[in-house]
């Protein structure tokens, strides 16, 4: 059923609404971060035109510890994302293939632990890394942000494994193929969209993790929302630098998040060539 014009032009507004509502805020930021600090304030505000400056990132990189912050993120994040996914995975594929009441029932304690507030992991996480001597140090913050990371990857590939019918697995089996082969050359390339929306979110809740690094990282290890947070001050706040750094931040989870989906993309249109 083809759609008049009104509806076109309807659908065509409620998209570009959308758009507006999500692009704007991300549109301020980047335009704050190539403003002086008097344009960020003007009145009315300067959208477009305005002085464009470098100033800003240039401040970054010569007189904070950006490197150093991102560097961290890339440490912490990277970590965190290999660690859940080696441990959900195959967590979430025993979920979904065991014949035990018992196991599929204690799936539902992956839910309760991401139910609990992260807050209340803190102290005694906290206590525990100072007795282990952890504190400060990268491990004690990846061993955290993967207690929570990997809780939902098990889930996920869970629900994820367990659509995949197990005809093909079963006549692996049959053909004297190993449980291990049989997950890794047949049941990981099928889950290959749950796997990349499990890795992108592991990246992206460990990325912009604030709480657990403000209590768990010293300044050797700081990561870059702390580092945004270094733009307040008591005497003031440095807006151009807050929204620079910002701009940084966003920019490596977007970058492999659409990486990951091109992929999988590239994935699904192999798989369904006719050629394949």
């Amino acid at each position: 059923m083809r759609m008049s014009k009104v509806q076109v032009l309807i659908q065509g507004m409620l998209v570009a609404a959308m758009l507006l509502f999500f692009l704007l805020p991300i549109y301020w930021l980047l335009s704050t971060a190539f403003k002086f600090g008097r344009d960020a304030f003007a009145t009315p505000p300067q959208w477009f035109f305005f002085h464009y400056t470098l100033e800003n990132f240039r401040q970054l990189w010569q007189n904070s510890g950006t490197p150093g912050y991102l560097r961290n993120s890339i440490i912490i994040s990277g970590g965190v994302t290999a660690l859940s996914l080696l441990l959900g995975v195959p967590a979430g594929y025993a979920l979904a293939r065991s014949q035990s009441r018992l196991i599929a029932a204690s799936s539902h304690l992956f839910l309760l632990l991401l139910m609990l507030p992260p807050i209340a992991m803190l102290i005694p996480f906290y206590l525990l890394m100072r007795q282990l001597h952890l504190l400060g140090s990268y491990a004690g913050l990846i061993l955290l942000d993967t207690l929570f990371d990997a809780s939902f990857v098990a889930w996920l590939m869970r629900s994820t494994f367990a659509e995949m019918p197990p005809a093909m697995e079963e006549a692996a089996l049959v053909d004297g193929a190993s449980v291990w082969q049989v997950f890794r050359k047949i049941a990981l390339p099928l889950a290959w969209p749950g796997l990349s929306a499990a890795a992108i979110y592991c990246l992206i809740f460990s990325w912009n993790d604030f709480l657990f690094a403000l209590m768990l990282t010293s300044p050797r290890t700081k990561t870059l929302p702390l580092g945004i947070m270094a733009s307040f001050s008591a005497v003031e706040i440095s807006w151009g630098r807050m929204a620079a750094m910002s701009f940084i931040a966003v920019l490596p989870p977007f970058f492999v998040a659409l990486f990951l989906n091109r992929t999988w993309q590239a994935t699904i249109s192999q798989r369904s060539s006719p050629n394949s």
